[in-house]
């Protein structure tokens, strides 16, 4: 291995050292709870190697965010992996979500204090990158299998709502004093909205862009709209 090889490798493995402390002491203590001295002590590095890293806490604390989305957009992945049915693939990686969602450090990190640390832009950006593609592909899926055509933009759409639908399950979940059963509920919830969607899709029922049906309705009494 030449120099700057074990540079590298050095450098990457402390990196990851900052990451994986400060992930356990943020998820223990919160964010305005936990000091660059005790992510540097854990890690057993100088803060001038932090400093080379990070420029400060908040740039650490959305590369563990990052990592944390990403790690839970992992097993929700290998959840949808496993069932052939598309609409099983939904209902698979809705408990998956669910069982995320109450891990200390996903609720710590990404729930309660990501939209704080990062600004609410910030946060939506960080976790639309992470799991809203997953969002997508099952909703392409679902609607597919029952042979509806929505179309890109309603395709986004419809994600969108759900994406939106979930990420607020998630912390009706992660606040809640018994989240077991706040998940349940959700998971009771959203299974019902999907068995329903089901039957719909796969009864003909389409779901039509108003682009394609010459724009939506006008005010009421107008041409083309209800009276």
């Amino acid at each position: 291995m030449t120099g700057a090889s074990r540079r590298q490798q050095y450098s990457a493995s402390t990196r990851r050292a900052l990451v994986d402390v400060a992930a356990d002491l943020f998820t223990e203590h919160g964010y305005a709870g936990t000091s660059l001295d005790a992510i540097v002590g854990g890690a057993q590095v100088t803060k001038g190697a932090l400093y080379h890293h990070f420029s400060g806490k908040q740039a650490l604390f959305a590369a563990v965010f990052e990592k944390t989305e990403k790690d839970a957009a992992a097993v929700i992945g290998k959840a949808l992996r496993t069932p052939a049915d598309p609409w099983e693939r939904a209902t698979a990686g809705l408990r998956a979500f669910l069982d995320v969602v109450q891990e200390p450090a996903y609720r710590r990190i990404v729930i309660q204090e990501g939209p704080a640390v990062l600004g609410y832009a910030r946060f939506r950006e960080q976790e639309e990158r992470s799991t809203f593609l997953l969002v997508q592909d099952l909703v392409s899926s679902v609607f597919s299998s029952a042979d509806v055509a929505l179309g890109e933009p309603m395709t986004e759409i419809v994600s969108r709502i759900f994406f939106g639908a979930m990420s607020s399950a998630g912390e009706s979940v992660a606040d809640a004093e018994d989240a077991r059963l706040a998940s349940a509920r959700v998971e009771a919830a959203i299974a019902y909205l999907i068995a329903a969607i089901r039957t719909l899709a796969e009864s003909g029922v389409g779901l039509e862009d108003p682009a394609q049906a010459g724009g939506p309705p006008g005010p009421p009494g107008s041409p083309g709209s209800p009276a």
